[in-house]
């Protein structure tokens, strides 16, 4: 019985070395589909180039790992525990980012155990899905930002009720003895149709007086002006 433990534990099948280089070769060139679909599916505002190629490195280094494991459950056991310490601090600005992640693991893994199509499949399914939803846009909320003299307060809440016909929602009134700042958030549509009909919006509210500044701030998964 502690015999047939010890053979289950510690099975190894040797790979010839165009085995070894196949799979590894197989992780790299699917590495590569997932640089190309990063760069061509993303739509942040900051596009990290050194993140992309650290995908694509991810995929070759799981392929290796993969490789190297493969059947044996004690060396992936000791694998899995010396992973287990490694501690990632790199804070991923968009959600899609952490999908990269997962599918350069998943690719890695099948290229590592020889399932190359299942990894070619998946890879080049996941690669159509991407480049379809990449393309579609948030509908980006936006904030109004106006500071100005207290005198002004209500002529502005009614010139924005207005401009935006109701759609601009308040969401800070900051106040001091002689100044308010008020802040509004509205859908970049809402904006965009404002402007057609009334024309410079920053113009109207200036025309009010006593306006210290107007400023209108892009709200997405990173803040820009």
């Amino acid at each position: 019985m502690k015999s047939q433990i010890y053979e289950l534990l510690y099975k190894e099948e040797g790979l010839m070395p165009q085995e070894v280089a196949a799979h590894i070769f197989m992780a790299a060139i699917l590495g590569i589909v997932i640089y190309l679909s990063y760069a061509i599916s993303h739509r942040g505002t900051i596009y990290s180039k050194k993140f992309n190629v650290s995908l694509l490195i991810l995929t070759t280094l799981t392929g290796t790992v993969m490789t190297v494991i493969g059947n044996n459950v004690a060396l992936s056991l000791g694998m899995v525990g010396a992973l287990s310490i490694v501690r990632f601090r790199t804070a991923l600005k968009d959600s899609r980012d952490t999908v990269y992640v997962f599918w350069t693991i998943i690719a890695g893994i099948c290229c590592g155990v020889g399932d190359y199509l299942v990894a070619a499949i998946g890879s080049g399914v996941t690669f159509l899905l991407l480049l379809l939803f990449g393309a579609v846009k948030n509908d980006n909320r936006m904030l109004l930002i106006i500071r100005a003299g207290r005198n002004s307060e209500n002529s502005i809440k009614a010139l924005v009720y207005k401009l935006f016909e109701g759609k601009a929602l308040m969401r800070v009134n900051n106040t001091t003895v002689d100044k308010v700042e008020l802040i509004y958030e509205f859908s970049n549509k809402t904006l965009a149709k404002a402007e057609k009909k009334n024309g410079n919006l920053c113009d109207a509210i200036y025309a009010i007086g006593q306006i210290d500044y107007v400023n209108v701030v892009l709200q997405n998964d990173e803040i820009s002006n």
